[in-house]
């Protein structure tokens, strides 16, 4: 049986470097689903459900922004695991994202 979409996002995110992120679009992409970054989204909101552990803090917006920070409990933690991480977060988007970005389909 075929991974479930939510299963086939888990296990990409789990690929996210410490220090790192990735987009929505990105994973969406690389899985072939190129129009679905809402359908990550939703995963993502549902990783704490997941077997093993999923860093959804490393999952942002195309522009860098913490828009799943309403995920977290507190919000702020979405922010706080970033910065232990060494990604620097400033008014709720990363600091030079273009360094921080992690494209699956570069390296996988």
């Amino acid at each position: 049986m075929e991974p479930s979409f939510y299963d086939q996002v888990f296990e990409l995110v789990r690929l996210i470097p410490k220090g790192r992120v990735s987009s929505y679009g990105a994973i969406a992409k690389s899985l072939g689903a190129g129009g679905s970054a809402r359908m990550v989204g939703y995963a993502m909101s549902n990783a704490g459900s997941a077997e093993l552990p999923v860093p959804a803090h490393r999952v942002v917006n195309s522009a860098g922004l913490l828009t799943g920070k309403f995920h977290f409990n507190p919000p702020e933690l979405m922010q706080e695991l970033l910065e232990q991480e060494g990604v620097t977060v400033k008014d709720d988007k990363i600091q030079n994202f273009k360094k921080h970005f992690w494209n699956p389909l570069e390296e996988l």
